[in-house]
């Protein structure tokens, strides 16, 4: 029996890693070289590119794909349909491979909400959260709560989800925060 479980439309390639309790739903393809970690869900036509280190508990929604480049920390949520690039200046005819990719790297707790953009070379922070359709377009601290087209901070949120009012003190867990140069930190 399986530590982990794949469903038969998923394509895994050779030298792959899959951690125990993670679910490959639906015309899935995991390629050569990914990592994948314990407890993660890959929603149907979700894509692993080559490389690609996904921690534990992550969960991709639908239509999903991460480019080689791209790294997921743990707890990581990617709504459905939202994209990632890992080169700056593609061009069909002149490719350059990895040569050209760019590095984005999604920290541990963040949320991707549903058709938003990461432009590669930029990395979203602690538990920060991006709205649906958003094209982040440099670094996300800590925290931060992201919207629009460029994606701008318009607020803080907290570790469980709750956007923060006055005082940075969550009203559903009562977490505090204070803010920092890389964003917010909780005070313990």
């Amino acid at each position: 029996m399986s530590e982990y479980f794949v469903h038969e439309s998923s394509y895994i390639d050779e030298d792959v890693e899959i951690g125990e309790g993670t679910k490959i739903w639906h015309f899935c393809h995991i390629q050569r070289g990914a990592r994948i970690g314990e407890r993660c869900s890959m929603g149907q036509n979700v894509n692993v590119s080559n490389n690609v280190k996904v921690g534990n508990g992550c969960k991709l929604q639908n239509n999903v794909s991460l480019y080689e480049g791209v790294e997921l920390e743990d707890d990581v949520f990617c709504g459905p349909s939202c994209v990632f690039t890992n080169d700056l200046t593609p061009r069909a005819k002149y490719p350059k491979g990895s040569a050209g990719y760019k590095k984005t790297i999604v920290h541990t707790g963040a949320t991707i909400g549903a058709n938003a953009t990461v432009v590669c070379g930029h990395n979203l922070g602690k538990w920060s959260m991006i709205a649906s359709g958003a094209v982040v377009t440099k670094n996300v601290p800590d925290h931060a709560l992201m919207a629009g087209v460029p994606a701008r901070r318009i607020g803080w949120v907290c570790e469980c989800g709750e956007v923060l009012k006055e005082g940075l003190t969550c009203k559903k867990c009562g977490r505090k925060y204070k803010e920092t140069e890389s964003g917010l930190e909780e005070i313990k």
